[in-house]
Protein backbone atom coordinates (compact mmCIF):
# COMPACT_ATOMS: atom_id res chain seq x y z
CA UNK A 1 0.00 0.00 0.00
CA UNK A 2 1.01 3.47 -1.06
CA UNK A 3 1.50 6.34 1.73
CA UNK A 4 -0.86 9.47 1.38
CA UNK A 5 1.32 12.04 -0.50
CA UNK A 6 1.38 15.31 0.38
CA UNK A 7 -1.01 17.64 -1.39
CA UNK A 8 1.50 19.75 -4.32
CA UNK A 9 0.68 22.87 -3.50
CA UNK A 10 1.98 22.48 -0.01
CA UNK A 11 4.30 20.01 -0.88
CA UNK A 12 6.48 23.11 -2.76
CA UNK A 13 5.81 25.68 -0.20
CA UNK A 14 7.48 23.47 2.19
CA UNK A 15 10.09 23.00 0.24
CA UNK A 16 10.42 26.59 0.24
CA UNK A 17 10.28 26.83 3.59
CA UNK A 18 13.21 23.84 4.28
CA UNK A 19 15.54 25.21 2.21
CA UNK A 20 15.76 28.56 3.11
CA UNK A 21 19.05 29.15 4.79
CA UNK A 22 20.65 27.15 2.00
CA UNK A 23 18.96 29.66 -0.09
CA UNK A 24 19.74 32.88 1.78
CA UNK A 25 22.98 31.46 2.04
CA UNK A 26 24.14 30.36 -1.69
CA UNK A 27 21.96 33.19 -3.52
CA UNK A 28 23.65 35.73 -1.36
CA UNK A 29 26.56 34.51 -1.73
CA UNK A 30 26.82 33.95 -6.00
CA UNK A 31 24.79 37.58 -6.59
CA UNK A 32 27.43 39.15 -4.25
CA UNK A 33 29.89 37.94 -6.99
CA UNK A 34 28.30 39.09 -10.22
CA UNK A 35 29.30 42.19 -11.97
CA UNK A 36 29.21 45.12 -9.66
CA UNK A 37 30.53 42.06 -6.56
CA UNK A 38 33.58 41.14 -7.59
CA UNK A 39 35.98 41.73 -10.33
CA UNK A 40 34.51 39.85 -13.53
CA UNK A 41 37.87 37.42 -13.75
CA UNK A 42 37.32 36.32 -10.60
CA UNK A 43 34.25 35.14 -10.70
CA UNK A 44 34.41 31.53 -11.78
CA UNK A 45 36.70 30.56 -8.73
CA UNK A 46 34.64 32.14 -6.59
CA UNK A 47 31.48 30.68 -7.88
CA UNK A 48 33.01 26.93 -7.41
CA UNK A 49 33.96 27.95 -3.77
CA UNK A 50 30.48 29.40 -2.98
CA UNK A 51 28.60 26.10 -4.86
CA UNK A 52 31.29 24.02 -2.60
CA UNK A 53 30.23 25.77 0.36
CA UNK A 54 27.00 24.74 -0.13
CA UNK A 55 27.60 21.35 0.10
CA UNK A 56 26.75 20.44 -3.38
CA UNK A 57 29.90 18.79 -4.29
CA UNK A 58 33.05 19.57 -6.44
CA UNK A 59 32.04 18.04 -9.31
CA UNK A 60 28.85 19.47 -9.52
CA UNK A 61 30.43 22.73 -8.73
CA UNK A 62 32.57 22.44 -11.31
CA UNK A 63 30.28 21.50 -14.21
CA UNK A 64 27.70 24.12 -12.94
CA UNK A 65 30.82 26.84 -13.68
CA UNK A 66 31.46 25.15 -17.05
CA UNK A 67 28.12 25.56 -17.94
CA UNK A 68 27.76 29.27 -17.11
CA UNK A 69 30.96 29.82 -18.69
CA UNK A 70 29.38 28.52 -22.14
CA UNK A 71 26.87 30.31 -21.62
CA UNK A 72 28.37 33.78 -20.80
CA UNK A 73 31.66 33.61 -22.95
CA UNK A 74 34.05 36.11 -21.88
CA UNK A 75 31.81 38.41 -20.14
CA UNK A 76 30.67 37.80 -16.54
CA UNK A 77 27.46 35.86 -16.38
CA UNK A 78 24.08 37.30 -15.83
CA UNK A 79 22.23 35.95 -12.02
CA UNK A 80 19.73 34.55 -14.84
CA UNK A 81 22.59 32.17 -16.66
CA UNK A 82 24.17 31.17 -13.10
CA UNK A 83 20.68 30.45 -11.78
CA UNK A 84 19.76 28.40 -15.01
CA UNK A 85 22.99 26.45 -15.55
CA UNK A 86 22.63 25.49 -11.59
CA UNK A 87 19.16 24.50 -12.06
CA UNK A 88 19.70 22.34 -14.87
CA UNK A 89 22.52 20.03 -13.55
CA UNK A 90 20.95 20.05 -10.02
CA UNK A 91 17.91 18.78 -11.48
CA UNK A 92 19.95 16.03 -13.61
CA UNK A 93 21.58 14.52 -11.07
CA UNK A 94 18.38 14.23 -9.16
CA UNK A 95 16.28 13.32 -11.77
CA UNK A 96 18.93 9.76 -12.56
CA UNK A 97 18.27 8.81 -8.70
CA UNK A 98 14.59 9.20 -7.97
CA UNK A 99 12.56 6.35 -7.54
CA UNK A 100 9.19 5.51 -5.91
CA UNK A 101 9.20 2.95 -3.37
CA UNK A 102 9.78 -0.40 -4.03
CA UNK A 103 6.30 -2.47 -4.57
CA UNK A 104 6.07 -5.09 -2.01
CA UNK A 105 4.08 -8.68 -2.78
CA UNK A 106 2.21 -10.00 0.26
CA UNK A 107 1.70 -8.42 3.68
CA UNK A 108 2.64 -6.93 5.81
CA UNK A 109 5.08 -4.82 4.13
CA UNK A 110 8.47 -4.18 6.32
CA UNK A 111 10.61 -1.03 6.50
CA UNK A 112 13.91 -1.12 8.55
CA UNK A 113 15.16 2.26 9.61
CA UNK A 114 18.71 2.58 10.04
CA UNK A 115 21.15 5.49 10.66
CA UNK A 116 23.70 6.97 13.40
CA UNK A 117 22.77 8.35 16.53
CA UNK A 118 20.70 11.99 16.75
CA UNK A 119 20.04 11.22 12.98
CA UNK A 120 16.13 11.79 13.69
CA UNK A 121 15.44 7.71 13.11
CA UNK A 122 12.76 7.52 15.58
CA UNK A 123 10.89 10.59 14.90
CA UNK A 124 11.50 9.34 11.25
CA UNK A 125 9.99 6.09 11.86
CA UNK A 126 6.93 7.56 13.66
CA UNK A 127 6.26 10.29 11.01
CA UNK A 128 6.29 7.34 8.41
CA UNK A 129 3.69 5.57 10.31
CA UNK A 130 1.30 8.74 10.46
CA UNK A 131 1.43 9.05 6.64
CA UNK A 132 0.66 5.25 6.18
CA UNK A 133 -2.42 5.17 8.95
CA UNK A 134 -3.33 8.29 6.98
CA UNK A 135 -3.39 6.46 3.38
CA UNK A 136 -5.98 3.85 5.42
CA UNK A 137 -3.18 1.34 6.35
CA UNK A 138 -2.85 -0.82 9.49
CA UNK A 139 0.69 0.02 10.56
CA UNK A 140 3.07 -1.43 13.66
CA UNK A 141 5.94 0.02 15.13
CA UNK A 142 8.65 -1.81 16.35
CA UNK A 143 11.11 -0.55 19.21
CA UNK A 144 14.69 -2.80 17.85
CA UNK A 145 16.61 0.04 19.71
CA UNK A 146 17.02 -1.54 22.67
CA UNK A 147 19.53 0.22 24.70
CA UNK A 148 19.28 4.03 24.29
CA UNK A 149 17.09 5.08 27.64
CA UNK A 150 13.61 6.03 26.60
CA UNK A 151 13.56 5.22 23.21
CA UNK A 152 10.78 2.60 23.03
CA UNK A 153 8.98 5.24 25.13
CA UNK A 154 9.38 7.90 22.84
CA UNK A 155 8.00 5.43 19.78
CA UNK A 156 5.12 4.23 21.63
CA UNK A 157 4.28 7.91 22.09
CA UNK A 158 4.35 8.15 17.90
CA UNK A 159 2.25 5.00 17.65
CA UNK A 160 -0.66 7.05 19.72
CA UNK A 161 -0.20 9.63 17.97
CA UNK A 162 -0.38 8.11 14.74
CA UNK A 163 -3.02 5.38 15.45
CA UNK A 164 -0.67 2.63 15.04
CA UNK A 165 0.07 -0.49 16.94
CA UNK A 166 2.86 -0.68 18.79
CA UNK A 167 4.67 -4.00 19.46
CA UNK A 168 6.06 -3.64 22.67
CA UNK A 169 9.24 -2.46 24.55
CA UNK A 170 11.58 -4.54 25.78
CA UNK A 171 14.72 -2.91 26.90
CA UNK A 172 18.39 -4.82 26.79
CA UNK A 173 16.42 -7.66 25.08
CA UNK A 174 18.26 -8.92 21.74
CA UNK A 175 17.03 -6.12 19.17
CA UNK A 176 16.73 -9.28 16.34
CA UNK A 177 14.67 -11.23 18.87
CA UNK A 178 12.41 -8.26 19.17
CA UNK A 179 11.86 -7.52 15.76
CA UNK A 180 10.76 -11.53 14.55
CA UNK A 181 8.69 -11.25 17.47
CA UNK A 182 7.01 -7.23 16.31
CA UNK A 183 6.73 -9.39 12.65
CA UNK A 184 5.20 -12.62 14.54
CA UNK A 185 2.42 -10.26 15.54
CA UNK A 186 2.17 -8.02 12.78
CA UNK A 187 1.14 -10.76 11.04
CA UNK A 188 -1.05 -11.84 12.96
CA UNK A 189 -3.03 -8.42 13.86
CA UNK A 190 -3.34 -8.27 10.11
CA UNK A 191 -0.72 -5.21 9.79
CA UNK A 192 -0.38 -4.03 6.54
CA UNK A 193 2.95 -2.11 6.76
CA UNK A 194 5.55 -2.91 9.80
CA UNK A 195 8.44 -0.25 10.57
CA UNK A 196 11.29 -1.63 12.27
CA UNK A 197 13.01 1.67 14.47
CA UNK A 198 16.79 0.21 14.92
CA UNK A 199 19.98 1.75 17.43
CA UNK A 200 22.04 4.34 16.18
CA UNK A 201 25.31 3.14 15.44
CA UNK A 202 28.41 4.69 14.25
CA UNK A 203 29.58 3.39 10.32
CA UNK A 204 33.07 2.03 12.38
CA UNK A 205 31.38 -0.28 14.85
CA UNK A 206 31.44 -3.17 13.17
CA UNK A 207 29.87 -5.42 16.10
CA UNK A 208 26.67 -2.87 15.75
CA UNK A 209 26.50 -3.06 11.80
CA UNK A 210 26.56 -7.13 12.12
CA UNK A 211 23.96 -6.91 14.09
CA UNK A 212 21.89 -4.93 12.00
CA UNK A 213 22.72 -7.90 9.64
CA UNK A 214 21.40 -10.49 11.95
CA UNK A 215 18.23 -8.12 12.27
CA UNK A 216 17.46 -8.41 8.33
CA UNK A 217 18.54 -12.06 7.90
CA UNK A 218 15.44 -13.15 11.10
CA UNK A 219 13.23 -10.53 9.96
CA UNK A 220 14.12 -12.59 6.28
CA UNK A 221 13.30 -15.50 8.24
CA UNK A 222 9.66 -15.06 9.57
CA UNK A 223 8.18 -12.66 6.39
CA UNK A 224 9.50 -13.24 2.86
CA UNK A 225 11.31 -10.58 1.59
CA UNK A 226 12.12 -8.58 4.74
CA UNK A 227 12.55 -5.96 4.93
CA UNK A 228 11.20 -4.55 2.02
CA UNK A 229 12.62 -1.47 2.06
CA UNK A 230 15.85 -0.37 4.12
CA UNK A 231 15.66 3.48 4.88
CA UNK A 232 18.97 5.01 6.31
CA UNK A 233 18.47 8.26 7.54
CA UNK A 234 21.09 11.03 7.45
CA UNK A 235 21.10 14.32 9.13
CA UNK A 236 21.54 17.33 6.43
CA UNK A 237 23.32 19.25 9.19
CA UNK A 238 26.10 16.80 9.02
CA UNK A 239 27.10 17.92 5.86
CA UNK A 240 29.56 16.14 3.55
CA UNK A 241 30.42 13.93 7.27
CA UNK A 242 27.51 11.97 6.02
CA UNK A 243 28.73 10.54 2.75
CA UNK A 244 31.25 7.89 4.93
CA UNK A 245 28.55 7.27 7.09
CA UNK A 246 26.22 6.19 4.20
CA UNK A 247 28.27 4.20 2.43
CA UNK A 248 29.25 1.83 5.49
CA UNK A 249 25.80 1.04 6.16
CA UNK A 250 25.33 0.29 1.97
CA UNK A 251 27.21 -2.94 2.40
CA UNK A 252 25.82 -3.87 5.84
CA UNK A 253 22.39 -3.23 5.77
CA UNK A 254 21.25 -3.26 2.18
CA UNK A 255 20.13 0.34 2.30
CA UNK A 256 17.86 0.92 -0.71
CA UNK A 257 16.59 4.58 0.15
CA UNK A 258 17.80 7.66 1.82
CA UNK A 259 15.91 9.47 4.44
CA UNK A 260 17.70 13.27 4.52
CA UNK A 261 16.00 15.16 8.19
CA UNK A 262 16.79 18.60 9.40
CA UNK A 263 16.83 20.62 6.15
CA UNK A 264 15.48 23.31 7.21
CA UNK A 265 18.52 23.92 10.04
CA UNK A 266 21.39 24.18 8.06
CA UNK A 267 22.80 26.27 5.23
CA UNK A 268 24.09 23.40 3.29
CA UNK A 269 20.76 21.07 1.77
CA UNK A 270 23.12 20.84 -1.52
CA UNK A 271 24.65 17.42 0.10
CA UNK A 272 21.42 16.16 -0.65
CA UNK A 273 22.71 16.46 -4.29
CA UNK A 274 26.31 15.46 -3.61
CA UNK A 275 24.92 12.12 -1.38
CA UNK A 276 22.23 11.35 -4.65
CA UNK A 277 25.41 11.62 -6.89
CA UNK A 278 28.11 9.61 -5.34
CA UNK A 279 25.78 6.52 -3.90
CA UNK A 280 23.18 6.76 -6.81
CA UNK A 281 20.69 5.69 -4.14
CA UNK A 282 17.11 7.41 -4.58
CA UNK A 283 16.29 10.02 -2.16
CA UNK A 284 12.68 8.77 -0.78
CA UNK A 285 12.32 11.82 1.95
CA UNK A 286 13.08 14.68 3.32
CA UNK A 287 12.41 16.06 6.76
CA UNK A 288 11.71 20.27 6.20
CA UNK A 289 10.74 21.26 10.17
CA UNK A 290 9.64 19.40 13.27
CA UNK A 291 6.08 18.66 12.61
CA UNK A 292 4.65 15.35 12.41
CA UNK A 293 3.67 15.99 9.08
CA UNK A 294 6.77 17.69 8.14
CA UNK A 295 8.33 14.49 6.13
CA UNK A 296 7.81 14.72 2.54
CA UNK A 297 8.33 13.05 -0.21
CA UNK A 298 10.94 13.85 -2.53
CA UNK A 299 10.63 15.71 -5.67
CA UNK A 300 13.27 16.93 -7.62
CA UNK A 301 11.73 19.65 -9.36
CA UNK A 302 10.24 20.73 -6.11
CA UNK A 303 13.76 20.97 -4.55
CA UNK A 304 15.19 22.26 -7.56
CA UNK A 305 12.47 25.24 -7.13
CA UNK A 306 13.25 25.45 -3.55
CA UNK A 307 17.15 26.05 -3.68
CA UNK A 308 17.19 28.30 -6.70
CA UNK A 309 13.39 29.70 -7.61
CA UNK A 310 13.23 30.12 -11.64
CA UNK A 311 12.05 33.77 -10.94
CA UNK A 312 15.00 35.55 -9.27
Amino acid sequence: MNESPAKPSSRLERFMQGLKRTRDGLVGKVTSILPGGTDATEWGETLETALIEADLGPETAAKIVADVRSASGTRAPSWGQVRTAARGEILRLLSTASAAAPETAGSPRVILIVGVNGGGKTTTAGKLARRFVSAGARVMLCPADTFRAGAGEQLRIWAARAGAEFSGERPGADPSAVAFDAAAAAEARGCNVLIVDTAGRLHTQDPLMRELEKVRRVLGRRIAGAPHEVLLVLDATTGQNGLPQAQRFLAAAGVGGLVLTKIDGTARGGIAVRIVQELGLPLRYLGVGEGADDLVDFDPEAFVDGLLPAAA
